[in-house]
């Protein structure tokens, strides 16, 4: 093969003698391996909590927890070739547990976080160890290791939002998985104090207390966490009724999940009408404003702990 390679008496004949050896020519290459700014691969999206919550009512009667680890809906971005990723790097998913379920334990290096939207008192997750109560509002952390598990000891159904980087670590490839030895977490304590949880109430406290900023990028956003995980940050955003927030654009993904009220977000010139629980999808490089029609409040999931630690992070003006 070296000789007749070396004896190539055209182009053609040396990209044939190349192909078997999974070698390609760089000066020929299909398509090209760089480009002037990122492309629009994913796409801007908006799925409805009112209909989530109706599919995991029929999910609930259909399926339990002994054939479903997690009775959740995975929302994937509707672009050919894809059934998992939200965005290339961030998944999000509705997920219900019913009256005196438990979920099993498990752990895995992805890691994860809940934004609760309905819930009574009783529902409850298990980070090692720890009993986490859920009320709505509350943003819940699993990261990367952590034993957790959920239950529900109220008498209604708990709905939330789970957001992971699991496409980042397929990308990445140390995916680790391992159900709990004991199939549910012993609970050591009972607590509503941890660094696992950001309480709704704390949230709308830090919101009123902060400098307000309508018109920013992201209106008035606090921070949970600095970051929440090292690969996800989380913001919760204030909206001011009636003010519009400055369109921009961010190498970074973003998926925005309401907590309270109603609006509609801007994205890539499409308009998104979004109420409370839904999810909006902002791909990496896509302009996008928000306007709300009513104070509202808006957890934005994000990767820019990533791109921060790799110096790709970009934002500019819309």
């Amino acid at each position: 093969m070296t000789d007749d390679l070396m004896r190539a008496g055209s182009l053609d004949e040396l990209y044939t003698l190349l192909k078997p050896l999974s070698t390609g020519p760089g000066w020929n290459k299909p398509a090209p391996s760089l480009w002037d700014e990122p492309r629009k691969t994913f796409v801007p999206f908006r799925w409805r909590y009112d209909q989530a919550k109706a599919a995991l009512g029929a999910a609930g009667r259909l399926i339990n927890t002994e054939l479903a680890e997690r009775r959740n809906l995975i929302l994937f971005n509707p672009v050919p070739g894809n059934d998992y990723a939200t965005t290339r790097t961030l998944l999000a998913a509705y997920q219900m547990i019913l009256p005196q379920e438990k979920a099993r334990s498990h752990r895995h290096t992805p890691n994860a976080l809940r934004l609760i939207v309905d819930a009574d008192d009783g529902a409850y997750t298990v980070v090692d160890g720890v009993k986490l109560m859920m009320r709505p509002g509350d943003v819940l952390l699993t990261p990367n290791w952590c034993w957790h598990g959920h239950g529900n000891e109220s008498p209604a159904p708990a709905y939330w939002i789970d957001f992971l980087d699991t496409p980042l670590i397929h990308a990445l490839e140390p995916m680790f998985f391992e159900p709990h030895p004991e199939t549910y977490e012993p609970v050591t304590r009972t607590t509503t104090e941890s660094p696992m949880r950001f309480g709704w109430e704390d949230t709308l406290r830090r919101l009123s207390e902060a400098a307000k900023t309508p018109s920013g990028p992201y209106g008035t956003q606090i921070e949970l966490g600095n970051p929440a995980m090292a690969t996800i940050s989380l913001h919760m955003v204030l909206l001011q009724s009636g003010a519009e927030t400055a369109a921009h654009r961010t190498t970074s993904n973003n998926i925005y999940a309401v907590a309270q009220g109603h609006g509609a977000s801007v994205i890539d010139g499409q308009s998104f009408v979004w109420s409370r629980g839904d999810v909006i999808a902002v791909p990496a490089w896509r302009p996008h404003s928000h306007c709300a029609n009513e104070d509202s409040v808006l957890l934005r999931v994000s990767d820019e702990p990533v791109l921060q630690k790799l110096d790709l992070l970009r934002c500019d003006a819309g």
